[in-house]
């Protein structure tokens, strides 16, 4: 991918985190945090159709990719302090932050619990709670997962978030970057997700929001969004047809437009 660069950073919070980053580094800057079990990949078709002066940052989060896999620190608070921590790494003071599925919790928590560092946010195929009847399913399965991850158990559930056919080589791709995660990790982050409870503090994000939602995802309904834009003071949506949990996997082109004409909006 023409502009495409690599890099490794530690953290203050502990882990080594490695990230890619694309646009003008001296353009406004953007987070984009991955959905889980993936990686800064997850991006990859969205990256390369944004105009304008941006910075674009995608880390892995910690235990994810080639990032740092500690011991402990897999709560949506600690993804959090890690943003702010990579930001002050970065040298940036606030940052728009854009976050897909578990990357979208996260978003939220930096939205709430560090204002000063954010400018807008974009939660992709989010919900009001990570619970729903196809996570925990998810989380029933896991229980006696062991390493080395079945490639068919990577497949199956990467299948099951997109409904759009996405083109062979970057599912493939999905695949092998999800099954870099060890199975502990499969299991702790996700439990760290489900566990994970802010609707008591929506009210708290007060950034402008933008929410982009596939209305045949799998995971979260619409009334879910209905009741994020309720509560969240400045949110609006955008509805995608005929597309699943991963807009920026399967509408790349619609979502990098809507990107662009949100976060160029003063």
């Amino acid at each position: 991918m023409a502009g495409l660069r690599f890099g490794t950073t530690r953290l203050s919070t502990g882990p080594r985190l490695h990230y890619a980053e694309h646009g003008d580094p001296d353009g406004e800057p953007v987070v984009f945090l991955h959905g889980w079990p993936d990686s800064w990949f997850s991006f990859s078709r969205v990256l390369p159709l944004r105009q304008g002066r941006f910075h674009a940052l995608v880390p892995d989060q910690r235990g994810f990719g080639e990032s740092d896999r500690p011991d402990s620190g897999y709560e949506i608070k600690d993804y959090a302090a890690d943003v702010a921590a990579f930001l002050d790494a970065m040298s940036i003071e606030r940052a728009n932050i854009v976050g897909h599925s578990f990357g979208s919790f996260v978003t939220r928590q930096v939205a709430i619990a560090h204002p000063d560092r954010v400018g807008r946010i974009v939660l992709i195929g989010t919900g009001v709670s990570a619970v729903s009847p196809v996570t925990c399913e998810v989380q029933a399965a896991m229980h006696s997962l062991a390493d080395p991850v079945p490639a068919e158990f990577a497949r199956d559930f990467q299948a099951g978030t997109a409904y759009v056919p996405l083109p062979a080589e970057f599912f493939e791709r999905i695949v092998a970057e999800s099954l870099k995660l060890p199975a502990r990790l499969w299991r702790t982050v996700f439990d760290g997700v489900l566990a994970y409870d802010d609707a008591a503090q929506l009210d708290r994000i007060t950034v402008p929001t933008l929410l982009l939602w596939g209305e045949r995802d799998a995971l979260f309904q619409r009334a879910d969004q209905d009741r994020l834009v309720a509560a969240i003071r400045n949110a609006k949506i955008t509805i995608y047809q005929e597309t699943g949990h991963c807009p920026n996997w399967e509408r790349p082109e619609l979502v990098a437009a809507d990107l662009q004409q949100f976060l160029q909006q003063t």
